[in-house]
């Protein structure tokens, strides 16, 4: 595994900017598990948003449930709030084929019919496989389809990028 020569703090601030934009007064966050969980919880700090951010996972919704099998943690999904009739801001950190996004949001109407849904993303890599597109993206590249990019967290709660070859 190697180190990707992107700044995530600097990157982290452009989607901090993004999602402000984007956040409307009665939004929850939610973030995809796991570098979106930690993305949404740091967010809902630094907006001064009252309560906790959601998280949600995409494994019992995957369509690559036979392949990959069940994780022994696989139920990471926790919203702290009603999901029916509330504008959800989705976040996560790399957007690739789409298919992640749409297994969470069949999670997420598992808990009720959200008023909206949008999604906001760290990185952006390309290679969508499904017509889903964030309403932002603090960074757009281009990655081979071979590669897989992964936001790390620190013990400080720094995010750092690392990138690894299939």
């Amino acid at each position: 595994m190697s180190t990707l020569l992107l700044d995530a703090e600097a990157i982290y601030a452009d989607l901090l900017k993004g999602v402000q934009k984007l956040l409307r007064p009665d939004a929850a966050l939610v973030g995809i598990w796991s570098g979106g969980a930690w993305l949404a919880e740091r967010l809902q700090s630094d907006l001064g948003l009252a309560g906790s951010a959601g998280v949600i996972s995409s494994s019992l919704h995957r369509d690559d449930f036979g392949s990959r099998g069940m994780s022994a943690s696989a139920d990471h999904t926790k919203l702290p709030f009603d999901v029916s009739g509330r504008h959800i801001l989705l976040i996560d950190d790399v957007l690739f084929t789409g298919r992640t996004t749409r297994a969470v949001i069949n999670e997420l109407f598992d808990f009720g019919r959200p008023a909206s849904v949008t999604l906001a993303v760290l990185v952006d890599r390309g290679g969508r496989e499904l017509p889903i597109e964030p309403a932002f993206s603090a960074a757009r590249i281009n990655l081979a389809a071979e590669q897989r990019l992964r936001l790390a967290k620190d013990a400080d709660g720094r995010f750092q990028f690392d990138l690894k070859e299939d």
